[in-house]
Formats: C-alpha cells, sequence, structure tokens
C-alpha cells in the first residue's frame, strides 16, 4: 500500500486533447468489456437452456446433442478468443 506522502502514480491531466484522447479511450475499453460481458452471458443462459432440453438452439444445423454442443463449444472458443483480444488491447494500451 502506498503512503500518503508519495506522489500520485500518474499526473493529472490539464490539456484538454489528452483528456479527451484518455476518454476515448477509456470508453472504447468498456465498451468492449460490456460486449464480451454480454455475449458470456448469453453464452452461459444458452447453455442452461440446452442443458435442460428447454431449447434446441442448433437444432437445423447440428442433428444429434454432440453436434449441438459441439458447435456451442466453438461458440465459446470465439468468446474466449475475443474475451482476450479486448484484455490484450486494453493491457497493451497502458504500457
Amino acid at each position: 500500500m502506498s503512503s500518503p506522502d508519495q506522489e500520485p502514480t500518474e499526473t493529472p491531466t490539464t490539456d484538454t486533447q489528452e483528456a479527451e484522447r484518455e476518454g476515448q479511450w477509456m470508453a472504447r475499453n468498456w465498451l468492449g468489456i460490456a460486449a464480451v460481458s454480454i455475449f458470456g452471458l448469453l453464452l452461459v443462459a444458452i447453455a442452461l437452456m440446452q442443458a435442460t432440453g428447454l431449447v434446441s438452439i442448433f437444432a437445423p444445423v447440428a442433428e444429434t446433442q454432440t453436434q449441438q454442443w459441439g458447435m456451442f463449444g466453438v461458440l465459446v472458443l470465439v468468446w474466449l478468443g475475443l474475451a482476450g483480444w479486448s484484455w490484450r488491447a486494453i493491457s497493451s494500451s497502458t504500457e
């Protein structure tokens, strides 16, 4: 924990253009986090409905239950890739 008499890690923004850039950076990154989170929750909801047999979302393109779960696995991999890309963009832009 930092002591109160130490200098802050970042200096406050005094330039309006710099403030606008920081605001756009924050908005873009939080939008990415929100999109990944919403897509993740949607996948959880679909998985729960699929597991209970309430719906068969992938029935038009996959005939068996294994094929349907395989397609769901592909969606999860896409989501993980999107989450990793979003996280890497956020972590690399702060350096």
